[in-house]
C-alpha cells in the first residue's frame, strides 16, 4: 500500500481541531517532503522521524515521501505530529496493517532512539475528543494528564515501538497510570498574619464573593502575605472549572495533574509585557491572565507596571476572556481571574507614616497614583489600606483565625450564591443586580447620599451592590441592609479620595 492515512490533533488557541497525517509513497529519489503549513518545529521532525523509524528495527522506505497535513490552512507547530508521521510511513510502507490507524488518534514527539516524549496541550486535545468515539494514544505523561478529560479510550505508550506493537495485535497498550490529586493545604495560613483586622475581613469578603480587591500601604505591611492567603480561603474549583483551568496551563507545557482542582496563583513581574500579561505571539499563546483562570492574579507594585500594560487588563475584567487578533490568526482565551494588587502610597512608600519618614512632594505623589487610570480603578471592587504595624503588635504571637475556619464561611456564602444564582457575586449581570441586590430603603437612601458625595460612577455604583451582597450571604442574611451598604461604601474611598 503506497497511501496510509492517521489522525492526530492541532491546536488553535484552546481549541483542538483534528488534523489528518496523510502519508504517500511513490518511485522517484528518495526524499521527505512536508505539506500543510507546517512550522520549523514540524519541519524538523523529517529527521527525528527518520532515525526514531531505524532505531526502532524498521526499514525507512527509499521512496519519494510525501506528507500532507489536512486541513491546509491550518497552521501546524510543536513535535506532536512525529507519531502520526512516523505511524503513516510505516503503515505505507506495509511494516505495520494499516486497519487500525483508523480507529484511533495519535500525537506524540518521538526522540531519536524511538522514545516517546509528551506534548503540550494534552488535556485542551482530550477534551474535544471526548466524543470522537476514536482511542487517544498519546505519551505516558500527557496521557496522565489527559485522563482528567474523562476520555473513554485513552492509552499510554512509552516508544513507537510499542504502537507498533499494539496495532499489530501483539501487545495491547495500558491505560495512563492514575495521579492522586495534592491534598494537602499548599496555600501559606491566614494564622499566621499579625494584626491586621481590617485587611483579613476584606479578605473574606473578596474570597466569598471573587471580588477584585487593592491594597495600599507601606513596605513590610503584609500586602503580600494577606494576597498569598485567598487562595487557602476560597472554596474548592467544581469539575468543569478545574478542567477549564487546567486547559490553559496544559497549553503551555506547565500543568502538573497532581494539582488539579487546586486554583491558579499567579503573580508576574511588574517588567512584564502586554504580550505576557494578556498572550499573544504568533501562534498566539495565553499570558498571565488566562494561566491564572479560575484562579489569582496578583499584581505587586501595581503603579510600576507599564500603563498601557495595565489598560489591558480593562476588558478581560468585564468579560472574562480575552480576544487576540493579529493579522494571519485570531484566538479567543478564557480569562475568567481575580484580580488582586498591591501598591504602596508613594513612591517612597511611607506617606503617611507617624515616623515622618516621607519625603515626597504632593505633586510627585499625585503622580505616582495617576498611574493608575479611573477606569481601571472604577473595576476594582474592594480598596483599603494596609497600614504598617506597631513593635508592640509584631512582638505578640499570632492568635488570628486560621484559613480553614475562614473557608467554612466562604464556602457557606459562596453555596448561598449558587443556589440563588447559579454564580458568584461578582459575576452578577445587572439585571441580576436588579433582581438580587436591592437594599432595605435604609440602605437605599445611604447608597444614594454616598453616590451624589463620592461621584460613583454607574459601574461603581453597581460594584458596591454586589459588594454588598456579599457581605449579607457571609451574615447569613436575605436582605442587604444599611450596614452592609456602609461597609461596602467604606471600601470604594480610597477610589474617589
Amino acid at each position: 500500500m503506497s497511501l496510509a492515512i492517521a489522525h492526530s490533533r492541532g491546536l488553535d488557541g484552546l481549541q483542538a481541531p483534528p488534523v489528518t497525517v496523510e502519508v504517500h509513497l511513490a518511485n522517484g529519489l528518495p526524499s521527505l517532503t512536508l505539506v500543510g503549513l507546517p512550522d520549523a518545529e514540524v519541519r524538523e521532525a523529517r529527521d527525528r522521524v527518520r532515525a526514531a523509524i531505524v532505531n526502532s528495527g524498521f526499514e525507512f522506505p527509499t521512496k519519494r515521501i510525501t506528507i500532507n497535513l489536512a486541513p491546509a490552512d491550518l497552521p501546524k507547530e510543536s513535535g506532536r505530529f512525529d507519531l502520526p508521521m512516523a505511524l503513516g510511513i510505516l503503515a505505507a510502507s506495509g511494516q505495520i496493517p494499516s486497519a487500525g490507524l483508523a480507529q484511533h488518534e495519535f500525537a506524540g514527539e518521538l526522540s531519536l532512539s524511538g522514545a516517546l516524549r509528551p506534548v503540550r496541550g494534552a488535556l485542551a486535545m482530550a477534551l474535544q475528543a471526548v466524543d470522537d468515539g476514536k482511542t487517544f494514544i498519546l505519551p505516558v505523561d500527557s496521557a496522565s494528564e489527559a485522563a482528567l478529560a474523562g476520555l473513554p479510550r485513552l492509552l499510554a505508550a512509552e516508544s513507537l515501538l510499542a504502537v507498533c506493537a499494539h496495532l499489530r495485535g501483539h501487545t495491547a497498550l495500558p491505560s495512563p497510570p492514575a495521579v492522586d490529586p495534592e491534598k494537602a493545604d499548599v496555600f501559606p495560613d491566614l494564622a499566621d498574619v499579625r494584626g491586621q483586622a481590617q485587611a483579613k475581613r476584606v479578605l473574606e469578603i473578596a474570597a466569598a464573593g471573587q471580588h477584585s480587591l487593592l491594597m495600599l500601604g507601606p513596605p513590610g505591611a503584609g500586602k503580600s502575605m494577606l494576597a498569598a492567603r485567598l487562595p487557602g480561603l476560597m472554596p474548592a474549583l467544581n469539575a468543569d472549572a478545574a478542567k477549564a483551568a487546567a486547559a490553559v496551563q496544559s497549553l503551555l507545557g506547565r500543568f502538573r495533574p497532581a494539582s488539579f482542582g487546586q486554583r491558579p496563583y499567579r503573580s508576574p513581574h511588574h517588567t512584564a509585557s502586554a504580550v505576557a500579561l494578556v498572550g499573544g505571539g504568533n501562534p498566539p499563546r495565553p499570558g498571565e491572565i488566562s494561566l491564572a483562570h479560575q484562579g489569582i492574579l496578583f499584581l505587586d507594585e501595581l503603579p510600576e507596571f507599564d500603563r498601557k500594560v495595565l489598560e489591558t487588563l480593562r476588558e478581560p475584567l468585564e468579560t472574562g476572556s480575552i480576544h487576540i487578533a493579529r493579522a494571519a490568526r485570531q484566538a479567543e482565551f478564557p480569562a475568567r481571574f481575580q484580580l488582586v494588587a498591591a501598591m504602596n502610597p508613594c513612591p517612597c512608600g511611607f506617606h503617611g507614616d507617624s515616623t515622618g519618614k516621607c519625603r515626597c512632594t504632593p505633586d510627585q505623589i499625585a503622580r505616582y497614583r495617576g498611574r493608575l487610570s479611573g477606569p481601571l480603578l472604577d473595576r476594582i471592587d474592594l480598596l483599603i489600606e494596609v497600614p504598617a504595624l506597631p513593635g508592640e503588635a509584631l512582638a505578640q504571637p499570632a492568635s488570628g483565625e486560621n484559613s480553614a475556619t475562614v473557608r467554612q464561611r466562604v464556602c457557606h456564602a459562596h453555596e448561598r450564591q449558587q443556589q440563588r444564582q447559579g454564580r458568584p457575586n461578582a459575576e452578577l449581570t445587572i439585571a441580576d443586580i436588579d433582581r438580587h441586590c436591592q437594599p432595605d430603603p435604609a440602605g437605599q437612601r445611604l447608597l444614594q447620599q454616598a453616590g451624589e458625595r463620592l461621584g460613583l460612577s454607574a459601574r461603581a455604583w453597581h460594584r458596591v451592590l454586589k459588594v454588598a451582597r456579599t457581605m449579607a450571604d457571609l451574615a447569613a442574611c436575605e436582605q442587604i441592609n444599611a450596614s452592609h451598604v456602609a461597609e461596602a461604601i467604606q471600601y470604594r474611598r480610597l477610589a474617589h479620595a
